[in-house]
């Protein structure tokens, strides 16, 4: 019985309200009391989820409201424990948060639909995507707003399941529905062998003749056989359909859910009355080739998908921590900031952190897809998810979990396989209402059918229904675009915006930024000029000596590979210099100003782009030339970008000398230099004016905004966190062979993309007629609409077949590099 509440009690525990309380909230249309905040925030959650048949259902007010909370929403709430939560969750600015999600019950790309326009709805959920190809989510949400347990809740109640990603469960999540599929198929399989083989004796029955009563046993029998086909094999079309009906959308299952329903319970109802043709034969065929056929697609889905699973794979489950001289084994998860690690060879790297003790080389190849390791030493940092080669290294834990460089790598890479690309949008909108005109059509064919043929008009609609369903024209860009990613991955480069592929591949113009980019960034002393028959080593040694206390790239260019001499009294002037003194002398080094103020009349030397000169009070007695070195493979980059009919711009903010120098070398014509930030966009934004589709890459601070502005960009792995945040693309490897292979790639997803597109169009304008006119029987549509979904399937996944494609000239330039 359901329980009643007192007027002047709280209605959630039935607890009397205190005088000077005046709190409620509304359930089921009118505002209840509540003695106490605690009561008015648990029933204010009750109803937000959708749970206010709980008030009316139960029995008995509880003491707390913590025990009149219901279990479904309990067990959701546990998602919105922080401790829970950092194993999952990235924390942007404020209150804003970030999850990866896996969804259950995700069929067709109406099933993706629903989702992100249901979720999206919520107050408090800023963005939800959901990628196809993998059945992953990304959510971002305001926690002050709407809670985890919300979002999971508000997806349970639309008939789908989501829950923390995890590669693990998602491992057994892919393992259950593979045995599921198996399963099914088997038993669709078994029963349309069956089946058939007393649809031919019905056939030849037909033909030669048969006695009423053996024709009667066959029907019942194949009905019978049919039967487990339909309620177990084709029950996942089934549920699919009905929670499509529910929300009043017309999904894909739902013309493949009619068709087998209609056929079986018209041959049911043939069979009962002993009048008119059964189909059960159609009915089974086309649930084992569908069945099959989507098993084959969930395949291809998973291989596409293989990358991104791989990288959140590559952190172990434990490390071993330093405490004292004592290691113990414990979870990843049990680490803290400031833990010492040892990491042992043939080990990977549990997290973030900075080497303390130890010599070794580590392999970073999935993670940037350079092959050769790279020296560690200490304080150097490393990257979990890396492989140790050599030695023993003893690592301080400085990140974990979501705030890991891993981490953001596989968020990037989520986040640019869910945005979906306008040539995906507008698939999908086709898609969405090619299934309603569909069922129209079929109306129609049966109509005129009925009119001139009564006795084929239902199997000529069953065929029209399923081979039409626009499977693959939904499986046309997704795809293709999980493959894609995942190769470029793969070679070091992170995707992190889903319409990147697609405008790099109609790129017109790349712009170059030069230090950092085509350079490596760091200065290098090319070469000493000395004045007044002074000793070049000795002034190497007081120069390095003058700036032993500077970080500055010039102070370690001058340090490097020289022992400083020691300078006494040194004091610098910030963009100028700095001046001390060795054996009773005072020094001096720095730029033109600088020296001039000792030596008004000497004027350098204007043929080099960066140098620094040393001098005493008598005589300028050294220039110091200093160079940033070019990238070894930027001059093939930019050739291959050339061949493939880009035109390339360098600009930067440095001296002319320097960027004219490098323009040269590489083979740039069009370069500007000494430009600020807002004067390189404005430069981009001159050419986009002209029609230019440009792309950008850059990998400093002061790039930022141009890389903002360009339709798409690309940041150097070790650049500046803003530049990256600010790119559509990330090279890892920081190789600028990749840019090329990117753009190479990209116009080959494209194309892929556009025979997917034209196939699938081009099959349904073929397949529409012949079925409408009976030259297709239903178990012969059903081979064609799971046979072009495969299709479309395995062409996309050309794209990860083997190393990507690089041009004869970078194979070449590569091999040269590579030490034997």
């Amino acid at each position: 019985m359901t329980v009643q509440i007192e007027p002047g009690r709280c209605f959630h525990c039935g607890e009397k309200i205190p005088p000077d309380i005046d709190l409620s909230v509304e359930i089921q249309g009118e505002r209840q009391p509540m003695c106490c905040h605690g009561c008015k925030a648990v029933a204010q959650a009750i109803v937000d989820n959708h749970l206010e048949d709980f008030y009316a259902h139960r029995t008995d007010p509880a003491a707390t409201p913590e025990a009149l909370i219901p279990d479904a929403l309990r067990e959701l709430e546990v998602f919105d424990n922080p401790s829970v939560q950092q194993s999952f969750v990235h924390q942007k600015v404020g209150d804003l948060r970030e999850a990866s999600l896996i969804l259950e019950g995700i069929v067709c790309a109406a099933c993706v639909w629903l989702n992100e326009r249901h979720v999206n709805q919520l107050p408090g959920v800023r963005s939800f995507h959901v990628n196809y190809s993998t059945h992953r989510a990304q959510v971002t949400w305001d926690n002050s707003q709407i809670k985890l347990s919300q979002i999971l809740q508000a997806i349970t109640e639309i008939g789908y399941h989501a829950h923390p990603f995890d590669p693990g469960r998602l491992e057994a999540m892919h393992k259950r529905e593979r045995q599921l599929a198996i399963r099914r198929i088997g038993v669709a399989g078994v029963g349309a062998m069956q089946v058939m083989m007393m649809a031919v004796a019905l056939y030849l029955g037909d033909y030669e003749g048969m006695q009423l009563d053996i024709r009667n046993l066959l029907r019942w029998a194949s009905m019978i056989v049919a039967f487990p086909v339909v309620v177990y094999s084709a029950q996942s079309f089934f549920i699919s359909a009905w929670r499509d009906l529910r929300h009043f959308r017309v999904g894909m299952d739902v013309p493949v859910s009619l068709a087998i329903g209609t056929a079986y319970i018209a041959s049911v109802w043939a069979t009962i009355t002993g009048t008119g043709e059964v189909y059960f034969d159609s009915v089974t065929m086309f649930t084992f080739f569908l069945l099959l056929g989507r098993l084959l697609e969930m395949t291809a889905r998973h291989k596409a998908g293989q990358v991104a699973d791989e990288l959140v794979k590559l952190i172990p489950a434990t490390a071993h921590r330093r405490i004292g001289n004592q290691l113990e084994a414990v979870a990843v998860a049990d680490l803290a900031v400031g833990d010492e690690v040892v990491i042992k060879p043939g080990e990977p790297v549990p997290a973030d952190g900075l080497v303390r003790e130890g010599h070794s080389s580590v392999n970073e190849a999935l993670l940037t897809g350079e092959s050769m390791p790279r020296g560690k030493h200490p304080g150097d940092s490393l990257i979990g998810g890396t492989l140790n080669i050599e030695s023993p290294l003893i690592m301080e834990v400085q990140q974990l979990g979501q705030d890991t460089v891993l981490a953001g790598i596989s968020r990037l890479l989520e986040r640019a396989q869910e945005e979906k690309p306008q040539v995906a949008e507008l698939a999908n909108r086709v898609a969405s209402w090619f299934v309603a005109a569909l069922l129209v059509v079929a109306a129609g064919v049966y109509f005129y059918w009925y009119q001139v043929q009564p006795e084929n008009a239902f199997w000529i609609t069953l065929s029209v229904l399923v081979i039409t369903c626009p499977c693959a024209l939904s499986l046309a860009t997704p795809v293709a675009l999980t493959a894609a990613t995942g190769a470029l991955t793969s070679e070091g480069v992170l995707t992190t915006r889903g319409h990147a592929l697609e405008t790099l591949a109609k790129a017109t113009d790349m712009i170059f930024d030069k230090t950092g980019t085509l350079t490596y960034g760091q200065l290098r002393l090319a070469r000493i000029e000395v004045y007044a028959d002074s000793d070049g080593p000795q002034c190497h040694r007081i120069a390095a000596g003058l700036e032993q206390h500077s970080e500055h790239p010039i102070a370690l260019a001058l340090r490097e590979g020289v022992t400083p001499l020691p300078i006494t009294l040194p004091v610098a002037e910030v963009g100028r210099g700095v001046t001390g003194r060795y054996e009773h002398a005072e020094f001096r080094i720095g730029n033109l100003d600088y020296i001039r103020a000792w030596h008004p009349e000497f004027s350098g030397n204007v043929s080099h782009s960066s140098e620094v000169y040393l001098a005493t009070h008598a005589a300028v007695l050294a220039a110091f030339v200093l160079e940033d070195r070019v990238r070894e493979e930027a001059q093939v980059a930019i050739r291959d970008l050339q061949s493939q009919g880009l035109a390339v711009h360098l600009l930067s903010g440095d001296a002319p000398l320097a960027v004219a120098q490098v323009a040269r070398e590489l083979g740039i014509a069009e370069y500007h230099a000494g430009l600020l930030p807002d004067e390189k966009l404005n430069y981009l934004r001159a050419l986009q004016a002209r029609g230019h589709v440009v792309a950008m890459v850059g990998d400093g601070v002061n790039d930022a905004p141009v890389l903002a502005g360009a339709q798409v960009s690309i940041a150097m792995g070790e650049g500046a966190q803003l530049a990256q945040a600010s790119a559509d693309m990330v090279l890892l490897s920081e190789n600028l062979d990749a840019v090329p292979v990117s753009v190479r790639q990209a116009r080959a997803t494209m194309k892929i993309i556009r025979q997917n597109l034209l196939w699938a169009i081009g099959y349904n304008l073929v397949a529409l007629p012949l079925a409408a006119v009976g030259y297709v029987a239903p178990w012969m549509a059903a081979i064609g609409m799971s046979g072009s979904s495969i299709l479309v399937v395995l062409n996309a996944l050309r794209l990860r077949g083997g190393r990507l494609p690089h041009s004869d000239e970078q194979v070449t330039a590569t091999r040269q590099r590579v030490p034997v």
